[in-house]
């Protein structure tokens, strides 16, 4: 795979997860589980308590920015990508518990390929 296309994965891997969490995580979508109107509520939906929508807030705002940082210090992409893949896992897995109809877990779903692809690249 040439370096282009996984600078651009990484970019749309960083930049997607940037805007669900800091612009549209009080917007609706058609990818929120359940019912679920905000972010906050598609936790409640999952069972999960509110503070562990802080953290994993705070995790993918993180692991994104240091996606970001990694086009100039290339030692964090690795790690950022290998914690959006576990994230990532977890969300998908968060939609098979609620059973949701595979239309919404397919953003999550391709985030976790997508950030496999760039761990596998950095790997070797």
């Amino acid at each position: 795979m040439s370096q282009q296309l996984l600078s651009a994965i990484q970019l749309i891997v960083a930049l997607g997860l940037l805007n669900v969490w800091l612009l549209r995580s009080k917007k609706a979508t058609a990818y929120r589980g359940g019912a679920a109107k905000t972010l906050r509520e598609e936790f409640a939906v999952y069972g999960l308590p509110g503070w562990f929508c802080d953290v994993v807030g705070f995790l993918k705002i993180t692991s994104a920015l240091a996606l970001l940082a990694g086009f100039w210090i290339p030692s964090l992409i690795l790690p950022a990508a290998s914690l959006i893949v576990v994230l990532m896992l977890g969300a998908v897995s968060m939609h098979a518990k609620v059973r949701d109809p595979i239309v919404k877990t397919l953003p999550a779903a391709a985030m976790l390929l997508m950030s496999l692809l760039i761990c596998c690249s950095q790997m070797g």
